[in-house]
């Protein structure tokens, strides 16, 4: 296939979402709106992309900045042919150019690419992609002759009371001879109700040069659905969330309520791995082959391995290795990783922290900055005291240790190997290996104490 260069327009204000963001960036399925159309022009091998921006210029540049992608200033928004204007110096004199917009991000892959190979197969210089609406009302319509062949656009404001009722609609998505589209953007001109120069006014030019315009129609015409305010934003969500779990269970994976569960572009999931209502997974989260994520989990840009239970709890920018039990209710926080076959119970909180294989802290703990070894028990109440005040120290528990319940792990400190810590501690020095270690006052009861101070009184 010849060079194609894709261009994205980005600059609209969007003044419809009522947003102090520019329109393009807003999230659907986790990803900013540009950054799925983006993802589009990478999977149809396109050698370049440039993206036109304007309103909230630094803002896009920004969210994108890590994408291989080139940006064009349009200053004044004068119309989509004005846009392209800014790109002409890119476009290259010979290959392909593809016009995509940013906030059109419901746009597929497949249907990109049968644009491309239609508009090639067919030889035409220009190739439209149009739908058919049943309410067309806002869109563009296809001028066609009598011989079925595209012949102009006319732009909803400007139709008359015959092209009105045309239902095949412009998508705005266009695949051009690149040599052609630099020669006709010479021509446009802004003699229109609303002086704007039309990129669409590009297929009347081709047409009186005695080139040949396609349009290729699609069958589903939510690949083309803009987005213009919150409104719509939700509705492509939803179409985008039914896409992305359709193809889960295609491949494998069993959504129990596909109504009340949330995954984002980006996730994968393994196979037989069973997402149960409430489930949000997001970011660059991994999941493995047979876990259970079971209800109300919340993970985010995590890496799940094989065979893994969580249940109602959350976990964020974490490992967790092969057969380990989480929840209900527990907390992983940035940068926990855990061994295979440990058990984090309910309301145990983990921040910064490994540990190693099959140790485990069945309830109420909080472990922070600690580094734990394989086989290690942690107690009910026990609490890993990181922070002094002004810094976060470390605490590391060797492997085999037992630190009873209600303990308090001041750290810097270290539990030796096999170690084991009397509940109600609170231990401030190296525990030695295989040592018991207690560190609490001896109990004293003081007869009569409580009648003295007039307390409890008997009825």
């Amino acid at each position: 296939m010849n060079h194609i260069m894709s261009l994205i327009l980005a600059a609209g204000a969007g003044t419809r979402m009522k947003s102090k963001m520019p329109k393009v960036i807003h999230k659907v399925c986790g990803k900013p709106m540009v950054e799925h159309v983006i993802d589009i022009t990478e999977d149809v091998n396109t050698k370049n992309t440039i993206v036109v921006v304007g309103n909230g210029a630094d803002e896009v540049k920004k969210t994108v900045k890590h994408r291989n992608v080139e940006f064009v200033l349009q200053k004044e928004q004068l119309g989509t042919g004005h846009a392209v204007m800014q790109a002409e110096p890119y476009i290259p004199n010979e290959g392909y150019v593809l016009l995509l917009y940013g906030d059109t991000p419901l746009i597929q892959t497949n249907t990109v690419k049968s644009l491309i190979d239609f508009h090639i197969k067919g030889n035409f210089k220009g190739t439209i992609l149009t739908a058919e609406f049943k309410n067309p009302k806002g869109y563009g319509r296809i001028i066609r002759d009598e011989n079925k062949n595209v012949i102009k656009i006319v732009e909803e404001k400007d139709t008359n009371a015959v092209e009105k009722n045309i239902t095949e609609i412009n998508s705005g998505i266009y695949c051009y001879d690149a040599k052609l589209l630099k020669k006709a953007l010479k021509q446009l001109t802004n003699k229109n109700e609303q002086k704007e120069y039309y990129i669409t006014d590009v297929v009347e030019i081709f047409n009186k040069e005695g080139y040949k315009v396609g349009a290729y129609k699609i069958d589903d015409e939510k690949d083309i659905m803009g987005v213009n305010s919150r409104v719509q934003l939700a509705a492509a969500e939803e179409v985008m969330q039914k896409r992305i779990l359709t193809k889960l269970m295609q491949d494998g994976v069993s959504v129990v309520d596909p109504k009340n569960t949330y995954v984002e572009k980006d996730v994968k999931i393994g196979m037989d791995t069973v997402l149960y209502p409430g489930v949000i997974l997001k970011g660059n989260t991994q999941i493995g082959e047979d876990c259970i994520i079971g209800h109300n989990c919340r993970i985010e840009n995590s890496t799940i391995k094989e065979g893994v239970q969580i249940q109602s709890s959350t976990i964020i920018d974490s490992f967790i290795d092969n057969d380990c039990t989480i929840g209900p209710y527990a907390y992983l926080r940035p940068n926990s990783n855990l061994g295979k076959k440990v058990k984090i119970g309910d309301f145990v909180e983990v921040k910064n922290s490994t540990i190693n294989d099959r140790s485990k802290a069945s309830h109420l703990a909080y472990i922070g900055d600690a580094e734990i070894g394989k086989d290690v028990n942690i107690g009910c109440g026990v609490v890993f005291v990181n922070y002094d005040g002004k810094n976060k120290n470390k605490s590391i528990v060797e492997d085999g240790a037992f630190v009873g319940s209600n303990v308090n792990l001041v750290a810097p400190v270290i539990i030796r190997e096999r170690g084991y810590v009397a509940t109600g501690s609170t231990i401030t020095k190296e525990v030695p290996e295989g040592a018991l270690s207690v560190a609490r006052e001896r109990q004293k009861n003081i007869s009569g104490w409580v009648d003295r101070k007039g307390l409890l009184k008997k009825d």
